[in-house]
């Protein structure tokens, strides 16, 4: 784990921003620290590229073009970026959409600020956060909308299966013994099978079936 962690927000309530701004450092003993900030979902790809954050929180409750939009611009220009979305609602729809988008993970805003620490690291360490509900709703909507393939052959359940432990390119393509540009194609192909378009999903869907 690097010795500090680079925080960008993307959130147009200024007094949420402050509070993460002055609590965050605070509450991880200096470990994490926001360093930047904007209101406007249509500038988060283009601050994400200038600031390089490791981390992104993005409010889905934003004016248009909104959250959602704002996860996949960033997810598309800087992919290597991880990407938590916040809502401050109850409504399972739009953390769901992010998640396809490419977020890593969901946390409610009503979430206290040393409550997010452990979370936000999870998701650095390549792991996907999600409350219980919203697993839920997640598996859910898995089940009524896609379900998984039954023709996963044996090396796609491999695959599956590091993915769904929260293995790294990295850490798949050195376990496979093949290049990182290999593991993204195969890890295109079987989201392709599944229906899916993230990780994330894939592995949730899989949970579901009960085919991991």
């Amino acid at each position: 784990m690097p010795n500090a962690i680079a925080v960008a927000l993307v959130d147009d309530h200024p007094l949420f921003v402050r509070g993460l701004e002055l609590l965050l450092p605070d509450v991880s003993g200096g470990l994490a620290t926001v360093v930047a900030s904007t209101g406007d979902a249509s500038a988060a790809a283009s601050l994400v590229r200038r600031t390089v954050p490791d981390l992104v929180l993005v409010d889905l409750h934003m004016p248009a073009p909104g959250g959602v939009r704002a996860v996949a611009a960033i997810r598309s220009t800087t992919p290597w970026v991880r990407i938590v979305a916040m809502s401050g609602d109850d409504d399972p729809r739009p953390a769901i959409e992010a998640l396809r988008a490419g977020a890593e993970g969901f946390l409610p805003k009503s979430s206290e600020a040393e409550d997010m620490v452990r979370p936000l690291l999870a998701v650095l360490g390549g792991w996907a956060v999600l409350p219980s509900s919203l697993l839920a709703a997640l598996l859910g909507s898995g089940r009524d909308a896609r379900p998984a393939p039954a023709d996963l052959d044996e090396a796609d359940r491999n695959l599956l299966q590091l993915i769904a432990a929260g293995a790294t390119t990295t850490e798949i393509a050195l376990k496979l013994h093949v290049s990182e540009r290999t593991v993204k194609r195969l890890t295109a192909t079987l989201l392709r099978k599944m229906r899916v378009s993230s990780r994330t999903e894939a592995a949730a869907l899989a949970g579901s079936a009960g085919i991991l």
